[in-house]
């Protein structure tokens, strides 16, 4: 028996292979939520002087692979030992071994979620091509939720090759109909356009980010037009609740933006595993005399 059957036959295998798979990847996703804002940062300014007729600062290379890991308080290099997915920080005791400082909890926190979400996608898919987009789209919305937790931007690199992923997968009907994926990503990016130039015309402000559009588009790519409105809804109650509560704890002035980003990933996951059920539940709630 091949190793493929193996997985197919035996579903603990499957689910304990995506969790490990989960728990590796949300090591890298680390690496990117850190760097790819100060890629996205370096190359405006080579950009911006190129379009000024100014020679471009000298710079070393950075990217996602290059330069390796290591603290920023002492530039102690971070070895393999070092960089076991949640099982490192718990030896290190949260503290870098060069100097004691205290690592962020958020490098295990991404671990562990991207860990326990692949493995409920393995659960809840079963082994095949779902589940493996359904891993692709985990990491794709986890490290989107934590860059606009960051920095309010919803990187490009991220969001329009999962927009084009999504419409990919579903030319095989892996999600929903090529069709039903093809107006989703229409009305996802119309939808959020309309609120943001209503908003603008009746306030004179802007109240998102393009990057909204597009990762909302994205959403509708893979799971339809018809989950539109449900992840539009979860991620506007979610998002005013938090928004809320900031606010009243005057952890948040009025006038400083909230990132929308993460209430529509968040809202996005919902609808991948629940989607379904809660739409139909609320059709039978209505359709009740």
């Amino acid at each position: 028996m091949s190793s493929l059957e193996i997985l197919q036959a035996v579903p603990a295998a499957f689910i304990g292979l995506c969790l490990f798979l989960g728990l590796m990847v949300g090591s890298f996703l680390n690496v990117v939520i850190h760097r790819l804002p100060k890629m996205m940062e370096s190359g405006w300014k080579r950009q911006c002087a190129e379009l000024h007729g100014d020679e471009p600062a000298p710079h070393t290379a950075y990217n996602l692979i290059s330069p390796r890991s290591a603290c920023p308080h002492c530039n102690h290099a971070i070895g393999a030992l070092e960089n076991i997915p949640i099982i490192s920080y718990l030896l290190l005791r949260g503290k870098c071994k060069g100097c004691g400082a205290a690592i962020s909890p958020r490098y295990p926190i991404i671990e562990a979620t991207s860990g326990i979400l692949c493995a409920y996608a393995a659960w809840h898919f079963g082994f095949g091509i779902a589940a493996a987009g359904a891993l692709l789209l985990v990491w794709a919305l986890l490290a989107l939720t934590a860059i606009d937790f960051d920095t309010q931007l919803l990187p490009d690199d991220i969001t329009l090759p999962l927009l084009w992923l999504g419409l990919l997968l579903n030319t095989f009907g892996v999600f929903t109909s090529l069709n039903s994926a093809v107006l989703g990503a229409m009305f996802g990016y119309l939808a959020l356009w309309g609120v943001y130039w209503l908003f603008k015309l009746a306030t004179g402000k802007e109240g998102m980010g393009y990057g909204d559009f597009k990762l909302l588009a994205a959403l509708g790519a893979w799971m339809g037009w018809q989950m539109l409105p449900l992840i539009i809804m979860l991620s506007s109650m979610v998002g005013a609740v938090v928004g809320i509560t900031l606010i009243v704890a005057a952890k948040h002035g009025r006038s400083v933006p909230i990132p929308f980003g993460p209430y529509l990933a968040g809202g996005g996951l919902i609808a991948l595993f629940w989607g379904k059920t809660l739409t139909q539940g609320y059709l039978q709630l209505l359709a009740a005399p």
